[in-house]
């Protein structure tokens, strides 16, 4: 009887040492990189469209880019924080459907701005929607997909980025020409071409969302071996998960710990209004620290009530200098990638005086074609470094800090058309690179329980870092260094873009540390949980 029994275990061993994934595996990341790549267009076509925007508004730089990153970074960083849960504890094709229907939605009623205001509100919406888009998609992913083969699906996955990125500047474009050919007054509800824009964009994603309702939910967990069984109350967890993050419940939530947790919350809370109040008095621009003073101040709350609630959770992401180190350093390549990919179409537009059609065209094909090829050869070589070295895919992420350098430096100095493509192709295929690695070193510091909630806290740090500071640095950073021209404020795009090139000191720094502490971390996984 027993020697029966170690012959089946024997014989089924090989299942969760070797998993394989299948070719429904393959259609479910295609079906997943389309999402991605609508999720990119309606996030950035804001880049092709910022000039004509800026001018209809009578907008600045600096105004610009709070549109272009915390007005949506922050609310997508915050609500990914209870999505990513609601991903771990419910049916993440569901979720995926919902959010990809709201942000669709969100990105159509862009259209209908009048003013900095409402375009604001639009843009929090869009924000909420996409949360929900990379939490469900990796953990899909990482039920897929086995470990060998993670780094290079979840890249895949990324490319939608690179895609969706590009071809938004040449749809926003082609849009914006037409439609302002056809109605040169203003067409029909007195819509100008950048509105319409935003509604040819939004309105495909309600289909795709049906598309993507289709898909079959998959085992949480078989390809790790572990049994992860979702909670039983998953929408009760979420709206507990709601309150950690919204003011003022967040004071409740902080009472419920003890007086001492609420005096510590308040005291966060209060210096942090201390901090973005003198952000304010210094450069003038009350949404966009305010916005970022609330999406830090609730991801602190939301961080202690995790601790409260599950300490496994936060001991091996919070408590965890590796995985905190691996995002943070991520998150300034990030910085540095969003800023390009928002304000190159402006720079060149503005700074080279090139026609719209021409360098959407252009600067489209760039970032697709070189994020493309970057994240995948970054991914894939990112898996063959940590197949040979623990902490291998830190390399990679190394390497998208270092070698985007030189081309940002040329391209943005130079007044050569060509050169400036070529250097622009360049930037963006090394900082593509890193994308893979870090997802993939993030997944692998947890365990599959954990998998939405670290994706969260992953994208924490390429949105509140990232998205909310690389585009508003480089704008505030134009305007400072502008003149005033005809009684009116011009910018300095290519001070703003240079100073780009700052952080990458600071990110080597924190990759560096990552590079030593990965392998031990990793190692030690389950100890610590159970700990």
């Amino acid at each position: 009887m027993a020697e029966t029994a170690s012959q089946t275990n024997a014989a089924a061993a090989p299942e969760f040492q070797e998993p394989k994934a299948t070719g429904y595996s393959w259609y479910v990341l295609s079906v997943l990189v389309v999402v991605y790549i609508l999720n990119f267009i309606d996030r950035q076509i804001l880049s092709i469209l910022a000039v004509d925007i800026k001018a209809d508004l009578g907008l600045t730089d600096a105004d610009m880019g709070f549109l272009g990153g915390a007005a949506f970074a922050v609310f997508y960083a915050l609500f990914g924080i209870p999505l990513g849960r609601l991903a771990d504890n419910w049916s993440r094709v569901k979720l995926l459907s919902i959010g990809l229907a709201l942000w669709s939605t969100m990105t159509a009623l862009s259209g209908f701005a009048r003013d900095q205001m409402t375009l604001t509100f639009a843009r929090m919406g869009v924000g909420v929607g996409e949360a929900t888009a990379s939490p469900t998609a990796y953990s899909l992913i990482s039920d897929y997909f086995p470990k060998k083969q993670r780094a290079t699906a979840l890249a895949i996955y990324s490319s939608g980025l690179y895609i969706g990125g590009g071809v938004s500047l040449f749809i926003g474009a082609l849009i914006v020409k037409a439609w302002n050919t056809a109605y040169p007054g203003g067409g029909p509800l007195g819509l100008v071409g950048w509105q319409a824009a935003f509604l040819a964009v939004g309105i495909p994603g309600l289909i795709v969302a049906l598309w993507v309702a289709s898909l079959r939910e998959p085992v949480r967990g078989a390809m790790d071996g572990v049994a992860s069984p979702s909670s039983p109350a998953p929408f009760r967890q979420f709206a507990q998960d709601l309150s950690t993050i919204v003011p003022p419940f967040t004071l409740i939530g902080a009472w419920q710990r003890g007086p001492a947790a609420l005096a510590i919350n308040i005291g966060f809370a209060a210096a942090i209004a201390a901090f973005a109040w003198w952000m304010i008095e210094l450069t003038g621009n009350l949404p966009q620290w305010s916005a970022v003073g609330l999406g830090y101040y609730a991801v602190f709350s939301w961080a202690c009530t995790l601790r409260a609630r599950d300490s496994a959770t936060f001991g091996l992401i919070w408590g965890t200098p590796a995985f905190i180190c691996t995002t943070l350093g991520y998150g300034l390549v990030a910085l540095a990638a969003y800023a390009l990919a928002f304000w190159s179409a402006p720079y060149a537009e503005i700074v080279l005086g090139l026609p719209k059609q021409e360098l959407a065209f252009w600067l489209g094909a760039n970032g697709a074609i070189s994020g493309f090829v970057g994240v995948i050869l970054g991914g894939r070589i990112a898996d063959a470094l940590r197949a040979k070295n623990p902490a291998g895919r830190i390399l990679m992420i190394i390497f998208g800090v270092v070698a985007p350098i030189i081309p940002i430096w040329v391209g943005y100095t130079t007044d050569n058309t060509t050169l400036f493509y070529v250097m622009n192709f360049l930037a963006g295929m090394f900082g593509a690179t890193a994308l893979g690695a870090a997802a993939a070193t993030t997944q692998d510091l947890v365990l599959p329980r954990m998998r939405g909630t670290a994706t969260a806290a992953f994208f924490l740090g390429t949105t509140l870092v990232g998205l909310s500071f690389g585009p508003y640095m480089v704008g505030q950073i134009s305007d400072l260094a502008g003149t005033i021209v005809d009684g009116k404020p011009v910018g300095d795009l290519r001070t703003g873009i240079l100073s780009l090139i700052g952080v990458a000191p600071i990110a080597l720094i924190l990759l560096l540390y990552a590079y030593r502490a990965v392998p031990q971390a990793e190692a030690t996984i389950v100890e610590r949980a159970a700990a």
